[in-house]
């Protein structure tokens, strides 16, 4: 299966379980890989028989950005479906949503969680 990848990118929320993250949000780093056959495109190179991964960035985007979750779970599972719902010819979504400054004491990276979805979790 061909992929598109949508790597580190990066955005401003208001994603979390406590009031201060609500309040004053925070960065979160988003991965997508989508799944789809991509042969058309490569024999065409025509922007209409793949994806285009400017219109997928705009629309992770404007669900991180925009919409507000208490889990990143909830917002994983949001972007990946509106990616299936918009884009037809992606097939699966891998998803890893990062939290960099996740309120835990302690030294990490980052907190995430990276969910799949495909045409068939539509349902």
């Amino acid at each position: 299966m061909d992929k598109i990848i949508l790597k580190n990118m990066t955005f401003y929320g208001y994603h979390g379980v406590f009031e201060e993250e609500k309040r004053s949000g925070q960065t979160f780093i988003i991965d997508a890989v989508l799944y789809a056959d991509l042969s058309e495109a490569g024999k065409t190179d025509a922007l209409d028989r793949t994806i285009d991964y400017g219109a997928a960035y705009h629309l992770i985007r404007k669900i991180v950005e925009d919409e507000r979750f208490d889990l990143i779970e909830a917002l994983a599972h949001r972007a990946a479906m509106a990616l299936l719902s918009r884009f037809e010819k992606i097939e699966r979504v891998a998803l890893t949503v990062k939290k960099p400054s996740a309120p835990i004491d302690g030294a990490f990276d980052y907190m995430a969680v990276k969910i799949e979805r495909s045409r068939d979790d539509m349902i």
